[in-house]
């Protein structure tokens, strides 16, 4: 049973339902070939990024919700060549802001300047680094918390509020956030109410051999960093979102979604469970990778893959858990086999 039958056809094709707004596309594109523009940003991002495939599928999953994703990972994996690379495959403005403690909430949002015009000094709100489509806050735990707000609100609100002025971000809009677990020196970590805006928390590992053996030779032996062609142009993707929501899916799976995230908040190793945030989140990311991988549908794999990035950042383990040496992925994991 889905949750807008009308919307695809037996074939695949998406069919007008009535009152139904107008997709955003060039033309009018079946659901197999927005399907195709997406795994084609997957191949164009897998030209500078090598092996990874999950983490840029995960990465993708959240472009796809509109969300905003934090990647997390030891110095050196490239998690900012791999958020580059996928603007790049895009025609979506690009942004870096890199995170210090002295970086103050103007520095990111704009303020306001005196400027000389024909009437006179007049004062004019000059756009800061957050008017863009795809925002890499580096390291975002070394920025303090007030800096830290004011990027949050942004992901939150899709809007910027500075001197009694409201100003409108793109659309889409999405803040990419990278952090190191091994260095916290200096660093103001996010409050769990703060990082539940993240629809995801990736976790970046270490490539296998062969896997670095090929970066070595791409990029320390003399070779250029290989061509990202744009492939997926705004209106294409803007399109995608908006039929990502239309995936149907069973209320056999719906209803164990959200009973593997009430779950959390029984199970006696977990302090503080996941928020009803989590199972929005958790559906549309599986929504999203069903749609990655060519299906119209949600089978309960997607929910598995998706179980622990969505969750892993909701949830508080009882100090008895850490004191065994368990992390959230390890009770995440025995509540999908139960």
């Amino acid at each position: 049973m889905s949750d807008n039958p009308d919307r695809f056809g037996d074939d695949g094709q998406r069919t007008a339902v009535d009152g139904d707004a107008a997709v955003p596309t060039d033309d009018d594109l079946s659901i197999e070939e927005l399907q195709a523009s997406v795994g084609a940003v997957r191949d164009e991002v897998g030209k500078r990024i090598i092996g990874q495939h999950d983490v840029v599928e995960r990465l993708l999953v959240c472009v796809l919700c509109d969300g905003n994703a934090l990647l997390e990972s030891n110095p050196g994996l490239g998690k900012t060549t791999l958020v580059r690379a996928l603007s790049d495959a895009t025609d979506l403005g690009f942004s870096r802001v890199q995170n210090t403690p002295d970086l103050m909430p103007s520095d990111i949002t704009g303020t306001e300047i005196i400027r000389e015009t024909p009437e006179g000094r007049d004062f004019v709100f000059e756009r800061g680094p957050i008017f863009a489509n795809v925002v890499l806050a580096d390291e975002i735990n070394r920025a303090t918390p007030k800096t830290q707000a004011a990027l949050l609100e942004a992901m939150q609100e899709k809007q910027v509020t500075a001197a009694g002025e409201t100003y409108e971000l793109p659309d889409p809009f999405f803040v990419l956030a990278t952090q190191n677990p091994i260095d916290q020196g200096g660093t103001y970590p996010l409050p769990e109410a703060q990082t539940d805006r993240f629809l995801m928390k990736i976790l970046v590992d270490y490539p296998e051999f062969d896997e670095e053996r090929t970066i070595v030779k791409q990029y320390a032996e003399g070779g250029e960093s290989p061509e990202v062609k744009r492939v997926l142009p705004r209106t294409h993707l803007l399109a995608a979102q908006q039929l990502v929501r239309q995936v149907p899916i069973s209320d056999d799976i719906r209803n164990r979604t959200i009973e593997l995230v009430r779950s959390t908040r029984e199970d006696e190793q977990v302090e503080f469970g996941a928020s009803p945030r989590a199972s929005m989140a958790l559906v549309l990311a599986a929504k999203a990778r069903a749609f990655v991988h060519g299906r119209t549908h949600v089978s309960w794999e997607d929910v598995v893959e998706m179980a622990p990035p969505v969750i892993r950042h909701r949830i508080i383990l009882d100090f008895r858990a850490e004191r065994e040496g368990l992390d959230p992925d390890d009770v995440i994991q025995r509540l999908l086999n139960e």
